[in-house]
């Protein structure tokens, strides 16, 4: 009597142990569900969006919900959010990432804002494989504009490799991001795969998108795809 009890405590312990390890963490589907809504406005706002020919050709998206600034002459910036890059079949899995940067001047108080971030070319999506880049050092970027159109571009925004977008009250705006610095978050990455994932896997499309991220990949897919789509491409 006293084996078999004992084998059927194992027997739940095994079918239970994959169903813990796929219960993603409650920050972070906050945070896949904050970035899902910050892309469905952009979707919701077409004249003040991202330009259809800049989604039309971008290779990776990184969303930052919540990006922190608070400076006190010295200033600061943090912030956590996901990237996803386009692979041969579809958009990757997303990655959790991190970024920080500094800056110096008189200024006092802090301010949080969500941040886009549009890789533009295939040398973007390499900086990103290599785990962490350097906005304005590793990769050049600038200020992305917002309309229907980014036609009447200015030569730093079509040598650009990332462009990069804020809101703040529900508005789109380009924002100057240069020197902060993208890089995997190791932590949050185990967290919700489960295990140490490389970089490189995740963005290069070996690593299936949990059910937990397949809103957010759906919608970067229905975002970027039907912008290349409008432009015939």
């Amino acid at each position: 009597m006293r084996n078999l009890i004992a084998s059927a405590i194992l027997a739940v312990s095994v079918i239970s142990a994959p169903l813990a390890q796929a219960q993603a963490p409650e920050k972070l589907v906050h945070r896949i569900d904050a970035a899902h809504a910050i892309l469905h406005e952009l979707m919701d706002t077409p004249d003040k969006g991202i330009p259809l020919d800049i989604a039309a050709s971008a290779q990776c998206v990184i969303v930052v919900p919540s990006f922190k600034k608070g400076a006190f002459v010295f200033g600061g910036e943090y912030g956590q959010g996901l990237a996803t890059c386009r692979t041969g079949h579809g958009w990757s899995a997303p990655a959790f990432v991190q970024m920080s940067g500094a800056s110096f001047g008189f200024q006092i108080g802090g301010q949080s804002t969500d941040l886009v971030l549009i890789g533009r070319s295939h040398k973007a999506a390499d900086h990103l494989l290599h785990d962490k880049v350097k906005l304005g050092g590793d990769a050049s970027v600038a200020a992305g504009p917002v309309g229907r159109s980014a036609q009447a571009s200015t030569t730093e925004l079509a040598n650009a490799e990332f462009l990069t977008y804020s809101r703040n009250k529900g508005l789109f705006a380009g924002i100057d991001l240069q020197g902060d610095e993208v890089n995997q978050n190791l932590k949050d990455t185990r967290e919700f795969y489960g295990h140490d994932v490389p970089f490189q896997a995740i963005l290069g499309g070996s690593v299936p998108t949990p059910a937990a991220a397949q809103h957010f990949i759906a919608t970067v897919n229905q975002l970027f795809r039907a912008g290349r789509a409008r432009e015939g491409k």
